[in-house]
């Protein structure tokens, strides 16, 4: 049912996010490792003054097993104000969860009971192969005329080129391939915009068979994962350039473009160097400052592999001696002047002030669990921890940063191999400091058996809404 006035979690601005209250629940989806029982979305009290603080109060399973969920989202959020295609009576109502094994997605109504989720829809994969022509969904971002699905994979069994599924979002149905003319884009992985702007800008990982088994070596070593950006005309839905940043820097991913809607810049972060194991964050921008001119993209930060003996590594990197950071998620700040750098290799999770965003200066770091560190969290200091931190989200106001562990079910096990474990931590963040809280930690048993991908805040998010207005 349409609202008579603007749904209030959405911004005009990010000065309106910063200042909007606090998150009360966080959404984290998980699923199941062994494919046998139904993956969730598990509800997480995030509330400090709550009884329930840190712990899973409320849990929907799904209908179907195999799903693996994967990066949630919105059905309609701030963009929706946009004044070239506003929707301002529709509602941030709906989870839009897609299974990135299954190309199944599902629509979770939070808004009748916000601790138990109703799933209201399930789209089959038929469906979107048939109406889109693609599948395996995996980020789903709110725009102002439909939900936007990034999908790796082909339609009918084709492993790909991937792409942008356009979805309504009141119908929820398919309307189509978003690209009219998509030039030589064919890996697919994030998509983001800038959106007072016209430019759409997708990032590269690989095809379904390039990533369902872990990572492939003969792939890597090869080249032949993504390392390129593709920038698009946003409303024609067409390509207009191919930034490629050298095919030693495997798998771009992330894209966090800046929050402020005058700004033209974002960071994506590349996992993996062939070269040296390293890993890196780049800033992509105009040349020479242009307001119109071609894109460049500039690398600001390098995080270097840790040496190691090998009988401490996993088999996948044992004849390199070294543990890559594998830079596996950012997250920027509403504000832009955060950006949180997810090390799942090494096990830390750093921030940096990107005021300068061509000069990136470290301002934080933690430790917690690595594939030779195994940090243990503050609450538990005598508990080793696998995993490390993987998908990191920011609350709207920059004051609360939340990571969970797992990455993907064969990639889990391919770096971890003698488990990966399940839990999320919570950090608190200002201009003084920035460590965790030793009162947020849900791990293990706490998830029943699920390992845990992705957070979304309650009312929005840093990583899930975009502004039209400064």
């Amino acid at each position: 049912m349409a609202l008579w006035k603007p749904d209030p979690t959405f911004y005009a601005s990010p000065r309106d996010a910063v200042s909007a209250p606090p998150e009360g629940l966080a959404y984290v989806a998980a699923f199941d490792p062994s494919s046998q029982g139904p993956d969730a979305v598990l509800v997480v009290d995030v509330d400090p003054d709550s009884a329930g603080y840190g712990t899973v109060v409320g849990r929907t399973s799904l209908p179907n097993t195999g799903d693996e969920l994967h990066h949630m989202g919105w059905n309609a959020c701030s963009s929706a104000l946009c004044p070239y295609a506003p929707h301002p009576h529709v509602e941030r109502r709906y989870l839009v969860v897609p299974g990135l094994r299954s190309s199944r997605i599902y629509f979770l109504d939070v808004k009748k009971n916000p601790t138990a989720p109703e799933i209201a829809k399930v789209l089959e994969p038929e469906e979107l192969a048939k109406h889109a022509g693609y599948s395996r969904p995996h980020t789903v971002h709110c725009g102002p005329e439909g939900l936007y699905v990034s999908s790796l994979g082909g339609a009918n069994g084709n492993d790909g080129p991937g792409g942008i599924a356009l979805l309504d979002h009141d119908s929820f149905e398919v309307l189509g391939r978003w690209e009219v003319d998509r030039g030589p884009q064919h890996l697919a992985y994030d998509a983001w915009w800038h959106i007072a702007h016209d430019v759409l800008v997708t990032s590269e990982w690989g095809t379904p068979s390039m990533i369902e088994d872990g990572v492939v070596g003969e792939l890597l070593l090869g080249r032949r994962y993504g390392h390129a950006l593709h920038f698009w005309d946003l409303r024609k839905r067409r390509h207009v350039q191919r930034v490629d940043l050298g095919d030693q820097h495997q798998m771009a991913l992330e894209l966090r473009p800046a929050h402020d809607p005058t700004r033209q810049w974002g960071f994506v972060n590349v996992v993996v160097s062939v070269e040296d194991l390293s890993a890196s964050i780049w800033l992509w921008h105009r040349e020479d400052g242009a307001s119109d001119g071609p894109w460049t993209a500039t690398k600001v930060i390098s995080i270097p592999a840790e040496p190691a003996p090998a009988e401490a590594l996993p088999p996948v990197i044992q004849p390199f001696g070294a543990v890559p950071p594998l830079v596996t998620d950012i997250d920027l700040s509403v504000d832009d002047r955060w950006l949180y750098v997810s090390c799942w290799g090494t096990g830390e999770l750093k921030r940096y002030d990107v005021t300068d965003p061509f000069h990136p200066t470290e301002a934080g770091s933690v430790q917690i669990g690595g594939i030779v560190r195994r940090t243990p969290h503050p609450s538990l200091p005598d508990v080793p921890l696998a995993g490390g931190p993987q998908m990191v989200e920011v609350s709207r106001d920059g004051r609360r940063v939340y990571v969970t562990n797992s990455l993907y079910r064969s990639w889990d096990d391919q770096f971890y191999p003698d488990g990966v474990g399940a839990w999320m931590a919570k950090l608190d963040s200002s201009d003084t400091g920035f460590d965790f809280d030793s009162r947020f930690f849900p791990h293990g048993d706490d998830f029943g058996g699920l390992r845990v991908h992705q957070t979304r805040l309650q009312g929005g998010d840093a990583s899930s809404d975009s502004y039209c207005y400064p």
